[in-house]
């Protein structure tokens, strides 16, 4: 008699959930026209925080209940914030006490839960905010519908798995949960009798139990601005330009073959500046645009707001320039060692009258400063990459 009546329950259940969700996909409102806004995504970006352009995109982070995915939404939403970066962390236990309260955790729930949530995260991204989603998100053809939902709108989607082993999340239970659904108190429990399928290729993985917090965020940090998200700027980190020790011999042997320029020791005092990072966020000597940033404003303006008030130049001389400006890369050497590759240079006027005026106040070539300028008759060179060993 149980069994039966528990039957009965289970098919009144199932039919329940099925009517909710087959109501919940149908668009009961069919005469609507979806109206296009005034204003665009670049002037949107314009006003949002300290740094300009439109960075709207969400960072959904998937993973188990207590793999860390709100503690690491929080703090990458602080971080964002705290750099003049618009952000917002969307979290799924605040979204169910409100738009979603009245979903449950059925398989059918489930789906709907991330729908709504998919759709609130590209209207924050669409307005030109950095929307951070921590949801569990089991299953792989809701995030990949979130995904979707953002691609077909033009807007950048980062799946991240929060890849924490079901061990720690069971140690760090603070709400209990795991030992309740161990203890079969509650039914359907994602990790223990319900499924999580796990992204085969996430746009980054995190072992948050491994890494610390500022660790994680330190990563999402690093994947918003590879993909043009983030301004160089805003990452905490020191742009150290030297090659890699794997690839130091294959840099050797690549600069033996290149054309080469022989500089002089103040250039190359300019280049250990370069490779050690001081000079961050540039990537090698100034390029025409960055030069006069740097004169006209003292700052460096693209990617975010940096201060730079000193042009860092090759200076070179004409015969050089003419030699070496159809080169995609060529070896600078100190006293006939290789030093540096440069690569795509850029050869543009050098205005050493503008130079040394807006930089000294005077252009008299007896000042001494001034007079190192006006040493050669020059254009400037600028590399967009430079690979260092010293």
């Amino acid at each position: 008699m149980n069994t039966f009546i528990e039957n009965i329950f289970n098919t009144k259940d199932k039919q329940e959930h099925e009517e909710k969700r087959q109501k919940t996909n149908i668009q009961r409102a069919t005469n609507v026209k979806f109206q296009e806004h005034h204003v665009s995504r670049d002037k949107r970006g314009k006003v949002l925080g300290q740094k300009g352009g439109f960075r709207g995109c969400t960072v959904w982070l998937t993973g188990l209940s207590g793999a860390g995915k709100t503690t690491i939404s929080f703090a990458l939403e602080e971080y964002l914030v705290s750099r003049g970066i618009h952000a917002y962390s969307l979290d799924g236990d605040n979204v169910r006490t409100g738009l979603n309260k009245d979903l449950g955790f059925s398989p059918e729930d489930r789906e709907e839960n991330i729908r709504r949530i998919a759709e609130v995260a590209k209207l924050f991204a669409d307005g030109g905010t950095v929307c951070i989603s921590s949801f569990i998100s089991p299953y792989t053809k809701d995030r990949n519908k979130a995904r979707k939902l953002h691609e077909e709108s033009g807007l950048k989607f980062f799946e991240c798995h929060v890849n924490t082993p079901i061990e720690i999340c069971e140690q760090r239970d603070v709400k209990g949960l795991y030992k309740k659904a161990r203890e079969g108190k509650i039914k359907g429990f994602t990790g223990i009798d319900s499924a999580y399928e796990a992204p085969e290729n996430p746009d980054l993985k995190l072992k948050a139990g491994e890494l610390s917090i500022d660790e994680c965020v330190e990563m999402l940090a690093h994947l918003l601005k590879e993909n043009d998200v983030l301004p160089e700027g805003v990452i905490d980190s020191v742009k150290e330009l030297f090659v890699p020790n794997d690839r130091v011999e294959l840099a050797r042997t690549e600069a033996q073959t290149l054309p080469s320029l022989e500089i002089n020791k103040l250039d190359l005092q300019w280049v250990q500046v370069l490779s050690e990072g001081w000079a961050t966020p540039l990537s090698g000597f100034m390029r025409e645009r960055q030069y006069l940033q740097c004169h006209h404003f003292a700052c460096l303006l693209d990617d975010g707001v940096s201060n730079q008030s000193i042009p860092i130049v090759l200076p070179v001389e004409t015969e050089h320039k003419e030699r070496l400006e159809d080169c995609t890369a060529f070896c600078l050497r100190y006293d006939g060692k290789p030093v540096a590759i440069l690569r795509k240079p850029e050869f543009y006027k050098h205005n050493k009258d503008e130079r040394c005026g807006r930089k000294f106040g005077i252009s008299n070539p007896g000042h001494p400063y001034v007079k190192v300028v006006y040493l050669i008759d020059c254009i400037t060179l600028q590399p967009k990459k430079i690979n260092i060993n010293l």
